[in-house]
This record gives C-alpha cells, sequence and structure tokens, in this order.
C-alpha cells in the first residue's frame, strides 16, 4: 500500500491539475491529507461509495496521463542521471588528490552523462 502512496502522490504531483475538480479534492484529501472515505464523503457531501468512484476514476486518469506523456518515468530518468554525475563528481575528488590520469576519464563522463540530460 505504501508503493501505491507513492505512487500516485508522484502521478498527482504532475498531473493532479489535469483532474476534475472533485477528483483533485478526493484524491489529495485521500492521499496527501490521509481522511477516510467517510470523512472525505462528509467534507464533499456525497456519499462514500461515491468518493470511492471518484478516487479510482481519477487513479485511473493519472495512470493513463502517465502512459500518454510518461513525465514521471522521464522525471525518474533524468534523476538517475544526475545521481551518475554525482558519483563521478565523488570519484574526481577522490582522484584529484592522487592526481591520476583517470580524472580526465571522469570528466568526460560527466560530460557525456550531461549532454544526454540537455537533450
Amino acid at each position: 500500500m505504501f508503493e501505491k502512496i507513492v505512487e500516485i502522490g508522484l502521478l498527482f504531483d504532475f498531473y493532479g491539475k489535469l483532474l476534475s475538480s472533485k477528483q483533485y479534492m478526493a484524491i489529495e484529501l485521500y492521499y496527501i491529507h490521509d481522511l477516510s472515505l467517510s470523512e472525505i464523503g462528509e467534507q464533499m457531501d456525497i456519499s462514500r461509495q461515491g468518493v470511492h468512484d471518484l478516487i479510482k476514476r481519477g487513479e485511473s486518469k493519472l495512470y493513463n496521463y502517465e502512459d500518454t506523456l510518461g513525465l514521471v518515468e522521464k522525471f525518474d530518468g533524468k534523476k538517475r542521471k544526475v545521481e551518475k554525475i554525482l558519483k563521478f563528481v565523488n570519484r574526481i575528488e577522490e582522484e584529484n588528490s592522487t592526481k591520476s590520469d583517470k580524472v580526465q576519464d571522469y570528466i568526460d563522463l560527466i560530460k557525456d552523462i550531461a549532454m544526454e540530460i540537455l537533450k
């Protein structure tokens, strides 16, 4: 369940504003504010089942937006590349104290990864 909460939270950050206002509110109250379906129903003046349906339709839309646009996947890919950059930067710092010839190799790797990000 925790993985789904994180996943929906990330999708919601990217695509939440594309949902209907009711779907947005239901998902925000359920996943972000951790309210029960009954509590959300009271706030929105709809049934518990109505809240459930709003959330399920909203989730479906979020997944469809990701399937179509792929922004979260692209974001994750960029994040992994930046992590690689940081890894190489750390290696450069270690190698720089010894004045090794490997420094230029790491610099070239950083440049290649940076160029991938820019594309």
